[in-house]
């Protein structure tokens, strides 16, 4: 039985076949990139329509889009696949109109604008309507989805998965990519079709085997590193996308810090910049092996850095596997803060120098082994903010006169709020769920002794979801953010929450 998927058998797939689907991906998010450029366009896509054949373009189509609307149902996505698949299949029929691939794709861009629209809803597609031609085509193929907070792909059990298989492999293998390509999105183009390439191929595999748990257990074992790479680079890519480079280095180090509080700042900041560049280069990647290529070499250089100072960075990287490692590595909890001496504020003349992004995520990175458990959303929106404040003031004309104002606006709070953020995500990291949401109860019932049990009950459950999604360091980053953002709304006046006091 085979997949209607890239000819999910072994073969690895070359450079040049990566390269023709990323042409090809890209062109289909793009439409019609100019008016000089539609019969370039219709030309690639029928050259890559013949190239793949119809089955792999179909495929790559459902992956690319459920990638791009990632809250998409499988119905909506499939509505768009079999409608830019028969534009494809009709307009590179040989002898077709040259103006077929331009009118076809004029066509679903009205059909978009229905309020029937069977294709995936998107809260700006109305103003999109509103313009005309081409301006209309572009501005309907930028839209895209967010990427979902947490991949909501759950793994059925091997019975379950033969069930589906051989109820209807084609549809199985429609509704598995629908779900993994939209809940791994952020993950490299390559390491998704790799992903799902083999666990594909081992259902169809393990499902016809006389002996289909035995033959799991084997392909599980040999799937293990690709899982993990498909997982942690769709970690590390959605925090990539919506922090961007230089805050990413940021969220890297006061995560080594909170985990090895006792090194340096000069141990930990260029490992932390180079975690950064493997994600700026590997994330957008047509390379096949980028990102475990550069991400393994990213750990070896960690482990040989860090493992003679730490043994759990020492234990994390015996293994042979660097993938494993650097799961190991990223799971590790951060430790009780040492006694550390009060923490030197960067100066004024420091935060407008040359250097002042560098003096800030050293101030930073003191505050993360100072508060061991403070939540990497809370650092990286004082990071944010301060960005915004050295923006504002060290192009004013009274520099000082305007940094010491918005020190002044924070006062003692932040210190306190702070506390508050890294004794709550303590308290969280080391006592079971069960007996953090009692001690949670415990503690609101002393502040608010009159308070009625539901609101007890509605104040326990909103912290403790907070905790449990933001308090971990691979938090979803867009989300914490705004549940930080809320919560220093007290603290902060706007974005004038400035480091130290």
């Amino acid at each position: 039985m085979g997949f209607p998927a890239l000819h999910f058998g072994r073969r690895r797939e070359t450079s040049s076949d990566m390269r023709a689907v990323l042409a090809l991906l890209l062109l289909l998010a793009l439409a019609c990139a100019e008016h000089r450029g539609r019969p370039y366009v219709r030309d690639k896509v029928c050259q890559e329509f013949k190239t793949l054949g119809k089955e792999d373009f179909r495929t790559l189509t459902l992956i690319a889009n459920s990638r791009k609307y990632s809250n998409a149902t499988f119905e909506e996505i499939s509505h768009l696949v079999r409608e830019i698949v028969s534009l494809a299949e009709t307009c590179c029929a040989a002898g077709a109109d040259p103006s077929c691939y331009d009118a076809g794709s004029s066509a679903l861009s009205a059909k978009s604008c229905r309020s029937d629209s069977p294709f995936p809803p998107h809260p700006d597609t109305p103003g999109c309507c509103t313009q005309e031609g081409l301006e209309q085509k572009l501005c309907l193929a930028a839209l895209r989805h967010p990427p979902q907070q947490l991949p909501r792909y759950l793994q059925p059990s091997n019975e379950e998965l033969c069930q589906a298989f051989k109820k209807d492999p084609k549809d199985f293998a429609n509704r598995f990519l629908h779900e993994y390509a939209s809940s791994y999105g952020e993950a490299p183009l390559p390491v998704l079709l790799g992903s799902t390439r083999h666990f594909l191929s081992m259902v169809s595999t393990c499902c016809i085997s006389l002996t289909p748990t035995p033959c799991f257990l084997k392909e599980k074992l040999e799937r293990r590193t690709l899982s993990l790479l498909t997982l942690m680079s769709n970690r590390v890519c959605s925090r990539f996308m919506a922090y961007g480079k230089d805050m990413v280095t940021l969220s890297y180090l006061t995560s080594l810090a909170q985990k090895m509080p006792g090194a340096s700042f000069e141990d930990l900041f260029p490992l932390a910049e180079g975690a950064a560049e493997v994600f700026s280069q590997c994330c957008d990647s047509a390379a096949e092996d980028c990102m475990q290529r550069k991400l393994s070499e990213h750990v070896a250089k960690a482990c040989g850095a860090l493992s003679a100072r730490d043994q759990r960075f020492a234990k994390c990287c015996k293994g042979k596997n660097l993938m494993e490692n650097y799961f190991c590595i990223s799971a590790l909890p951060p430790v009780p803060a040492p006694k550390l001496p009060e923490v030197q504020r960067p100066t004024n003349k420091q935060l407008c120098g040359e250097e002042g992004a560098r003096h800030a995520k050293r101030y930073l990175f003191e505050l993360a082994r100072r508060h061991t458990s403070l939540p990497d959303a809370f650092l990286t929106k004082l990071y944010d903010a301060s960005k915004k404040v050295r923006e504002e003031c060290c192009s004013a004309k009274d520099t000082s006169a305007c940094l010491d104002s918005k020190r002044q606006q924070v006062g003692e709070l932040l210190p306190t709020f702070l506390e508050k953020a890294n004794q709550l995500c303590g308290q969280y990291n080391n006592l079971n769920f069960l007996d953090f949401k009692k001690r949670l109860r415990e503690s609101l019932m002393q502040r608010m002794p009159e308070a009625s049990p539901e609101l007890l009950g509605r104040l326990v459950e909103q912290q403790a979801d907070f905790a449990s999604t933001c308090c971990p360091h691979n938090s979803p980053p867009l989300y914490c953010a705004s549940k930080v953002s809320s919560e220093l709304g007290e603290v902060c006046d706007g974005d004038s929450c400035l480091l130290g006091q």
